[in-house]
């Protein structure tokens, strides 16, 4: 039977998920789980939790948890990534010294400042684990979900041969949200969606069919949608085509929203949703982890019985897919080897993938419309930048992806993005050893 290792297991709610999601299927339900993490607190609490879920939905699967990686990967079939190099703690800087020089950052988890600064001190411990995967169990396939998605994953595929495919929940939740708006069910929809992770485009939405662009151009006239998202609902008005991913995140990735204070008024007022706030994800995590103890130790201890509905996270069904060879088409991140022509070679796409016995089988898309690779190129520049520079202690490439993000140079001149990179350095010293001066 298959094991499936976890790597940052201590993520009780994310990781019961999936738990639920793999073992209700038939071909699956008999899995080792295997747990790995750095805090043996959550790892012991996260271990007690699936056990649970185990012994509810009498399972015939296992669960085993361990903080010795090599341990965890060893005859692994699959590996699921969820990790964060540090904590809230560690990430505040990068929200709060741009927002100090006037870079007013919502998420900071893909892009600009933050995206840049959470990727190098990511990417080092992401390379550890995959050059482990690639001694221990190189036949493996590995689902990563943690961010910044697009710079990760180009490190890993650039640097390592592992089967690895990036997966988020904006495809999957943008194209049900717009189903929503214009009153159909998924199964009345199909589309075509590609790009870069979080700034991916509907390429095609059709409903029964039929084009559903003009459906979604009248919903987005009605107050209530349009205040729902605001900058995806100008950006669809003005490039023509809906992008992925929320408001909140997408108002950093461009010049349009956040360099001025009447603009974030505007367009950033958070009325629903992931917020379009500044520092909304500091204010997201504090709540999130400030009872964490408390909460996971409820879960575990707790007499009411658990809700053991699947969820529609796609992880599972891409197992399932390899396990039985039933094919299953998502979008994964993914090399470009030529899939969107006018993106650059080797950067980081995500586009639909087809799972099937053979592993991930990504699909030819050729090129995207001139206005979206205009701005999906600009992201780009700033990814191979930043990747480039984690992986080899330049500095000055730091100090260049931050120049060329379109926020920051939408707000800051050279010498005050100077500046803020030095601060930014100076503070998170500690967490970049790769950098030595």
């Amino acid at each position: 039977m298959p094991k499936i290792t976890f790597i940052g297991a201590g993520s009780l709610e994310f990781t019961r998920k999936l738990a639920v999601d793999i073992l209700s299927r038939p071909a699956l339900r008999s899995s080792t789980l295997s747990l790995m993490d750095i805090d043996n607190v959550r790892l012991n609490l996260s271990q007690k939790g699936i056990q649970r879920v185990i012994k509810e939905g009498k399972f015939p699967a296992r669960v085993e948890a361990t903080l010795d990686r090599k341990k965890a990967l060893k005859g692994a079939d699959y590996v699921i990534i969820s990790i964060l190099a540090g904590n809230v703690n560690v990430f505040t800087p990068e929200i709060e010294i741009p927002k100090k020089y006037g870079v007013e950052i919502c998420i900071g988890d893909t892009l600009g400042p933050a995206g840049v600064f959470r990727a190098l001190r990511t990417i080092p411990a992401m390379l550890d684990i995959c050059r482990d995967i690639e001694r221990v169990c190189p036949s493996a396939h590995v689902i990563n979900y943690t961010n910044p998605m697009s710079m990760l994953c180009r490190a890993i595929q650039r640097e390592t041969s592992i089967k690895m495919v990036g997966l988020c929940h904006s495809v999957q939740g943008t194209s049900e949200m717009l189903a929503r708006w214009i009153g159909a069910k998924m199964d009345e929809i199909d589309y075509l969606c590609a790009g870069i992770n979080h700034q991916a485009w509907l390429l095609e939405y059709k409903r029964k069919g039929k084009d559903a662009y003009p459906l979604i151009k009248k919903a987005i006239k009605k107050k209530k949608i349009y205040e729902e998202e605001t900058v995806r609902c100008e950006m669809f008005k003005y490039l023509d085509y809906f992008v992925t991913e929320s408001s909140g995140h997408n108002s950093e990735y461009s010049a349009w929203f956040r360099k001025r204070p009447d603009l974030m008024k505007k367009y950033c007022s958070g009325k629903t949703g992931w917020s379009g706030h500044t520092g909304f994800i500091l204010k997201l995590y504090g709540e999130d982890r400030k009872d964490w103890r408390k909460k996971m130790r409820e879960f575990v201890t707790s007499k009411k019985p658990l809700d053991l509905t699947p969820s529609h996270e796609y992880a599972s069904y891409i197992l399932n897919a390899i396990e039985t060879n039933q094919p299953f088409k998502f979008n994964g991140n993914v090399k470009n080897t030529g899939l969107i022509t006018n993106l650059p070679q080797d950067c980081c796409v995500e586009v639909p993938v087809i799972a099937d016995r053979g592993g991930f089988q990504p699909l030819h898309v050729g090129a995207l419309p001139p206005q979206l690779a205009a701005l999906n190129n600009m992201s780009v520049a700033v990814q191979e930048m930043a990747v480039e520079a984690a992986l080899t202690g330049n500095r000055r490439l730091v100090f260049h992806a931050c120049a060329y993000d379109p926020l920051t140079s939408a707000v800051l001149s050279l010498p005050e993005i100077e500046k803020m990179v030095n601060e930014l350095f100076k503070t998170q010293k500690k967490h970049l050893p790769q950098f030595k001066r």
